[in-house]
């Protein structure tokens, strides 16, 4: 049986990471947002603007408590969802818990490059974004480096970039399980 977690910043990286290390570990790949927006038959935003963000993270915590039971399987987290809750621990106690780490500049140019609508940063310049992210990240990381595995992101623009990150994990994995 294998859970692995993966957690961090809005555009780290995560689902798009998080599918192809699933596909190469032969894990089932679960999204926690898509998982949430299936269960409540509405989008995050929708939820978060209808149940206000306290009662959107229990909803959150408790998808979690439920998708941390299934086996084989890779789970990309919400950015915000190791932050609340004590939701890093439940992570860490049912699997492998891995951080994309990234620095700003690199997330915002992955958020403006990315087709997915994000309310939190909706119409913000890169000026604008940059020092957004550089708060909001410093309040958050403390969490994300509760992690198993803290894995640094550069750019991922690119097919083979995104290839090599998943073989770096892929290591990373596997010299964990040997000690």
């Amino acid at each position: 049986m294998k859970r692995i977690f993966i957690v961090g910043y809005m555009g780290s990286g995560k689902t798009t990471i998080g599918k192809q290390l699933a596909k190469s570990l032969s894990l089932s790949f679960v999204d926690l947002d898509a998982y949430i927006e299936n269960k409540y038959r509405k989008s995050v935003p929708d939820l978060f603007a209808e149940k206000g963000e306290a009662d959107f993270r229990k909803i959150e915590s408790r998808m979690l408590e439920e998708v941390a039971e299934f086996e084989n399987v890779l789970i990309s987290t919400g950015g915000g969802t190791p932050c609340f809750f004590g939701n890093m621990e439940v992570m860490n106690r049912a699997g492998t818990t891995i951080y994309l780490e990234a620095h700003p500049e690199d997330l915002a140019s992955h958020l403006l490059a990315s087709k997915t609508v994000r309310p939190l940063i909706y119409g913000k310049s890169r000026e604008e974004l940059i020092p957004f992210i550089t708060e909001h990240l410093s309040k958050r990381e403390c969490y994300y480096k509760k992690a198993q595995i803290v894995y640094p992101i550069d750019r991922m623009m690119t097919k083979d970039e995104i290839h090599l990150t998943v073989c770096g994990i892929e290591e990373q994995l596997k010299r964990r399980s040997t000690k």
